[in-house]
């Protein structure tokens, strides 16, 4: 009998996400962009360490090298936590629960007339003294929670969803927001402080020298210059977008979206209308669990097996029937054997004076003897 087999909950969950380390680490599917990412922050502060550190600091100061290690360390270590993070997805409702909510989303509109679209399944909730809609998902059979999404690339709802960002490989949510955006903040100053020590070196090296060919003797200096003048633009300006969503206590998702800012003019019942409070709220509130639970043991039934019925090798007996000789010990030829079903049922039964007795014939041979016995009675004339 076969066992059953013990899984990690991570191998069954649904959506489009990749597990590594036995479930602990958990990303998108598409980590290309990430790649990109981490060359990108690496090579870039190789080069540093490889042309600047040296010269600076001899010429100005030791110290510049030591914070720069120390940013380093820090831009990587949140963008790991930010990739390899759940960003808060939401479970599946079960088939069961899936079946009680149609149920109930049934029994509430009611019958609805052939060629009219039903009503939209929403839910309505009061926070803050404002109704929020929530909406139905169809893929996870749920009602998504308040600033829940269903992101697209993952296949996922994500709770407090912001935006899928391929940089970092992974979906941001409530349990990632912060630690992506200190990754956009640390990286805006790591930018910065390579850029700006970059011009320096090269001010310093032009002294001595005239500024063409402190060029051509520094080919990393000028690499560094480029990648630093191209990519501050976006990261500060990334950084600055999100100082401001995180003052008003929004989302990407529903700055997008205009959620809070449409004709109606709803006002964001998450604000407190206090840039302190909202910075507090989203960079100092409680970390939450995760609710999916990837390295629970889950036990798997094994596959029910249907063996085929074993044919037999030895031939089966025959049924057809047999020719027995009239009187024991006497050989009939096979051509001439009759039936003794049918005599039997041919001849009619015989009288008592017409019965052969007995003794009229000679007993059977043993088997067990070679020579045939003496016969024990005399046959009567």
């Amino acid at each position: 009998m076969l066992a059953a087999r013990v899984t990690r909950r991570w191998e069954k969950l649904p959506g489009k996400n990749t597990f590594c380390c036995d479930g602990r680490v958990m990303m998108a599917r598409q980590k290309g962009v990430f790649y990109l990412t981490v060359a990108l922050i690496t090579g870039t502060c190789a080069l540093f360490f490889g042309f600047e550190c040296p010269y600076l600091a001899v010429h100005l100061s030791p110290a510049i090298p030591v914070f720069a290690v120390l940013l380093f360390l820090f831009v990587m270590a949140v963008l790991l936590r930010t990739s390899f993070s759940d960003p808060g997805v939401l479970p599946r409702a079960l088939p069961e629960e899936a079946t009680f909510i149609e149920m109930e989303i049934e029994a509430a509109n009611g019958n609805v007339p052939a060629g009219q679209r039903p009503p939209p399944r929403i839910r309505n909730v009061e926070i803050n003294n404002q109704i929020v809609k929530l909406k139905y998902c169809y893929t996870c059979k749920i009602f998504r929670p308040p600033r829940a999404s269903h992101c697209s690339i993952c296949d996922n709802c994500v709770d407090r969803f912001d935006h899928h960002c391929p940089w970092v490989g992974n979906c941001v949510g409530r349990r990632n927001y912060r630690y992506f955006y200190l990754f956009t903040l640390s990286l805006s100053l790591l930018t910065i402080y390579i850029f700006t020590f970059d011009i320096v070196h090269v001010v310093l090296r032009s002294m001595d020298s005239s500024f063409v060919n402190t060029l051509k003797e520094t080919p990393g200096t000028v690499l560094e210059v480029l990648i630093c003048f191209f990519t501050l633009w976006s990261v500060v300006g990334l950084t600055g977008f999100h100082t401001y969503l995180i003052s008003m206590n929004q989302t990407t998702n529903e700055d997008i979206k205009g959620s809070w800012s449409g004709k109606n003019r709803v006002q964001n019942p998450y604000s407190h209308r206090n840039i302190i409070k909202n910075c507090c709220e989203v960079l100092c509130g409680p970390s939450y669990p995760s609710v999916l639970d990837r390295r629970g043991v889950m036990l798997e039934a094994p596959p029910a097996t249907t063996t085929a019925p074993v044919k037999s090798t030895t031939p089966e007996p025959q049924t057809t029937k047999t020719t027995a000789p009239l009187i024991p010990n006497e050989h009939t030829p096979e051509d001439v054997k009759p039936s003794i079903d049918t005599t039997s049922d041919k001849t009619c039964p015989a009288s008592e004076d017409e019965k052969p007795h007995l003794s009229q014939f000679p007993p059977l041979a043993s088997p067990d003897s070679d020579t045939e016995a003496a016969p024990t009675h005399e046959v009567s004339q």
